[in-house]
């Protein structure tokens, strides 16, 4: 199967996998009794309405208009595809709705209108408007795209951007403003190319004058070449960029240029043509998937240049997530009724001095980078950047204040920042930030179970995604078969510790192992048995340094599946006993569980063990730990479990003062740092927000994480084995592909850890 039909198989798969499409309405009100229906519609629902009736203000108050934003499109430019209709753009703007729900907590209808007449379309959207605080139009050809948001602009009086135009010109004016800067030039003096001549095109343009650069410096140009006076075939917006020059052409014009901005296809910008810039020459080349330039081509030709893509592969990517999703919660949060220039501007100022700050350790852990500086391969914030949301959406609400067009100004800043964290307290970056890091250093993985479905699919999507390379244990028959009958490509090496072809290895290992184990009563024979084994033979792969790290346990128990890696691999010198820690990714943010797999009863010695090397695991994800050790008392340790915890305390607290740990506490005060504060605020956890949970028995800990995943469907990661020799993990069994994706990610990292 070629790239592009495996693309096109997991897309459509992705998609169509139950529910359909990527979004949905949830409920936020209670709705089980006959008096939450008796409210949420008749005949409670009419007092809100009547109020609103009375003040249409009072629409933000009691809907959710104030978090709601329209993406609407016509179909008309999507993506490179160009006029697809508006029922195909339809994935392309669910998509949008996802970003804006995962970077910034903003709802999203996505509407696709089958309308291409702009007149009749804003029509269409001014009729809708009042369901929404925002309106974000995507994917609509120039230049009925200009015309159509001017209307909408003045006529309506919630924010109304099209990203496509605006988005990119706020994410690379920020860019170009920082590049500048470090080529040591000044705005007003440089001269620039910019090569496209559609919406995103002039809105970049627009904004490049916004911060300084000189009309007469810049040059346009579209297919046709240099877009000058003596052109008679220029429309409105191409005309006022029409400069008076005698080039005509993109290599004439970028004779002694500063600034090459590309938006408009691929390769078209030629190493002579860069060698004929100036010093420090600035490349913006944003055409998506190939750039106007290579990359690499243009760092070999030009030693001095400072450049940015629109690709995530390359340093200083110029992606519109930077910007959109902040720049709406922004107006949203102080009920803004437009989107000015003045708001763009303070994103663009925001963004820029964000690059300059110091980076935090979850960031370069995302990024697998050990320092990050404003410099030529740092000029914009990354996208995973967790403060983004505070920065860009306090600049934007600032700035729509002082502009005076914020209906509901903010008052207290401190107050609205911690609002934004909360906010954010429910997506999901930290696996993204994960897979990110184990990409740029993927290992070895060992994956026992090979024959069946899930292990097989998610070993697929680990090496076409290149977060780790797997290496498949199993029949090499039954594994064919299983790829046979669904469709999985297998490039990866697939070994079966039984066969004839495994013997030279099996034996070898047989008599690593045999040494290891000769004086806990193994024989030779039995160690020959056990490397036919492949949860043996997988571990003895770790072992011998011919894999990183392993995954197994998927169809077996916990304890059968420790057995073999406890034998091979061994405990770390250092650590008395192995635990288990897990992962839940809830709407409050990441929780960790512990001992959630392994020791039943802990003493508190064992307690502070768990404790610490949970911590060491939390920190090593880029987190600062701050841990409750629990129990169904607070703070009174009358039961002989309790007495256990407040020992094991009182030990962290002598010996670790700066750790911040507490107990013994129930875990409802756990998980209110306010309600902590209240009762007990000589807690260190008071007003804190607890991330990792200590239990103080195995029972306590694995039930309580079962339930929470059963019950509220949180994606789960683990149980990660802590206190081995070696990277080696156990999976859940009978989990799911998306489970065993999660935990391979942890064993990559764990094996990057040790490495480094």
């Amino acid at each position: 199967m070629t790239n592009s039909n495996k693309l096109r198989k997991d897309a459509l798969e992705y998609h169509s996998s139950y529910p359909k499409g990527k979004i949905q309405v949830i409920p936020t009100k209670s709705h089980s009794s006959q008096r939450d229906l008796s409210l949420a519609y008749s005949p409670g629902v009419a007092i809100p309405c009547i109020e609103i009736q009375n003040d249409r203000r009072k629409v933000y108050d009691y809907t959710a208009k104030g978090n709601l934003v329209a993406v609407i499109s016509n179909g008309t430019a999507v993506l490179g595809l160009g006029d697809i209709g508006a029922e195909a753009s339809k994935p392309v703007m669910e998509g949008k709705g996802l970003l804006f729900k995962i970077f910034a907590d903003i709802d999203v209808f996505d509407i696709e209108i089958d309308e291409k007449d702009p007149e009749k379309f804003v029509e269409i959207v001014k009729s809708i408007a009042p369901t929404f605080g925002g309106i974000n139009l995507e994917d609509i050809k120039a230049p009925e795209a200009f015309y159509i948001e001017e209307r909408l602009r003045k006529e309506l009086d919630i924010p109304v951007m099209h990203d496509d135009q605006h988005g990119t010109a706020i994410i690379s004016a920020a860019a170009l403003k920082n590049a500048l800067e470090i080529a040591g030039k000044k705005a007003e003096d440089v001269k620039i190319v910019v090569n496209g001549a559609g919406a995103a095109a002039v809105s970049c343009a627009s904004m490049y004058l916004n911060i300084g650069i000189r009309k007469e410096n810049l040059i346009m140009c579209d297919s046709k070449g240099v877009i000058s006076h003596h052109r008679n075939d220029l429309n409105e917006q191409k005309k006022s960029f029409a400069v008076d020059t005698d080039a005509e052409t993109l290599d004439e014009a970028i004779s002694g240029a500063d600034v090459f901005v590309g938006l408009s296809v691929g390769n078209v910008l030629t190493p002579d043509m860069l060698l004929s810039m100036s010093h420090n020459p600035v490349v913006f080349a944003l055409a998506n998937p190939e750039p106007e330039i290579d990359y690499h081509l243009a760092s070999k030709t030009r030693n001095d240049v400072i450049m940015a893509t629109g690709r995530s592969d390359f340093p200083n990517q110029v992606n519109n997530v930077l910007g959109f999703p902040y720049i709406f919660r922004g107006a949203l949060d102080v009920q803004a009724t437009t989107v000015n220039e003045e708001m763009k501007l303070a994103a663009v100022n925001a963004l820029s001095e964000l690059t300059k700050e110091p980076v935090p350790e979850m960031v370069l852990l995302a990024y697998n980078h050990k320092n990050l500086n404003f410099g030529r391969d740092y000029i914009i914030p990354k996208p995973f950047d967790n403060r983004l949301v505070i920065r860009v959406s306090r600049a934007v609400a600032k700035a729509a204040m002082e502009s005076g067009v914020a209906q509901s100004p903010i008052e207290d800043w401190q107050a609205y920042e911690e609002q934004l964290m909360r906010r954010m307290g429910n997506d999901q970056k930290l696996m993204r930030m994960m897979q990110n890091r184990a990409k740029a250093n993927p290992k070895r993985l060992v994956m026992s179970n090979a024959e069946e479905y899930n292990i097989l699919k998610a070993a697929q999507v680990l090496q076409e995604d290149g977060v780790a390379i797997p290496v498949l244990l199993g029949s090499r028959t039954k594994i064919r078969q299983m790829t046979e009958k669904y469709g999985i490509d297998t490039p990866f090496e697939i070994i079966d510790p039984r066969s004839d072809d495994a013997e030279f290895q099996r034996e070898k290992y047989a008599h690593m192992f045999w040494q290891k184990r000769n004086r806990k009563g193994v024989s030779l024979y039995e160690a020959r048995k056990s490397m036919r084994n492949r949860d043996y033979y997988g571990a003895m792969m770790v072992e011998a340094g011919d894999a990183d790290a392993m995954l197994t346990g998927y169809a077996k128990s916990y304890s059968n599946a420790l057995l073999p890696l406890l034998e091979v691999i061994g405990k770390d010198p250092n650590v008395e006993k192995v635990s288990g820690l897990m992962l839940l990714l809830t709407k409050k943010g990441p929780v960790f569980f512990a001992d959630t797999a392994i020791i039943e009863h802990p003493d508190w010695k064992d307690l502070v063990r768990i404790t610490n090397m949970s911590a060491y695991v939390v920190k090593s994800l880029g987190m600062k730990p701050v841990i409750a050790m629990l129990s169904y008392e607070n703070f009174s340790a009358r039961g002989n479990d309790s007495k256990e915890v407040a020992k094991a305390v009182a030990y962290l607290h002598r010996k670790k003062p700066g750790m911040l740990v507490d107990g013994e506490i129930q875990p409802d005060f756990a998980l209110n740092g306010d309600l902590i504060m209240s009762e007990f605020p000589f807690s260190k956890l008071a007003g804190q927000r607890v991330n990792t949970l200590i239990f103080p028995n195995l029972v306590s800990g694995n039930l309580s994480y079962k339930i929470l995943r059963g019950i509220n469907n949180a994606q789960s990661i683990g149980p990660i084995l802590l206190g081995m020799k070696k990277p080696v993990h156990i999976l859940q069994m009978r989990c799911s592909v998306e489970e065993i994706l999660n935990l391979a990610t942890i064993a990559v990292l764990d094996a990057q850890q040790r490495n480094s």
